[in-house]
C-alpha cells in the first residue's frame, strides 16, 4: 500500500469547529470523485468522532483536536481523530449503543455506533487523563 495523499490539521475544541472538520475531509476526499452518498457517510463519521472529542474528551474545556486523513493507492481512506482530553476508562462500555458519559445533556449515545455503521473499520485507543484516538478506515468507490 502506498499513500497517495494526506493532510493533517488541528483546531481548538470548540463545537463550531466540528463543521470545519467535516468540510475539510469532504473537500480533501472529493479529489477521488467518490459517490456523494459515500462522502456523506464519511463526513458523518468524522462529525461524530470530533463531537465526541469535544463533548466527552474535553467536556467543553479548552483543548486541541487533531485530524489526519490519508488516501492509499487502493482507495482506502484512513481518518484519525485525536484528543488529549480525559480519556475513556472503559472503551467497550463506551462503544455500546445508547451509552453516554453525559446523560444530563440528553445525548443519544450513538456516536460510536454511527461511526461503525459508516466505516469499514474503527479502532479506539485511550488512556485515562491522556486522551483518545479514533482511527477509522473505509474503501471508497472511485
Amino acid at each position: 500500500m502506498k499513500i497517495l495523499n494526506e493532510f493533517k490539521m488541528s483546531f481548538k475544541s470548540d463545537s463550531r469547529n466540528e463543521s470545519l472538520a467535516r468540510v475539510a475531509v469532504t473537500a480533501f476526499l472529493s479529489q477521488l470523485d467518490p459517490p456523494v452518498s459515500e462522502l456523506t457517510e464519511i463526513k458523518t463519521a468524522v462529525s461524530e468522532a470530533v463531537t465526541n472529542s469535544i463533548v466527552h474528551g474535553y467536556r467543553y474545556e479548552e483543548g486541541k483536536v487533531e485530524l489526519s486523513v490519508r488516501v492509499s493507492d487502493n482507495s482506502i481512506v484512513y481518518i484519525k481523530v485525536k484528543d488529549s482530553g480525559c480519556g475513556i476508562s472503559d472503551i467497550e462500555k463506551a462503544m455500546e449503543p445508547l451509552y453516554t458519559s453525559a446523560p444530563e445533556e440528553e445525548r443519544a449515545g450513538l456516536g460510536f455506533a454511527v461511526m461503525e455503521s459508516f466505516m469499514d473499520k474503527i479502532k479506539v485507543t485511550s488512556r485515562a487523563g491522556r486522551g483518545t484516538t479514533v482511527t477509522m478506515q473505509r474503501k471508497i468507490s472511485c
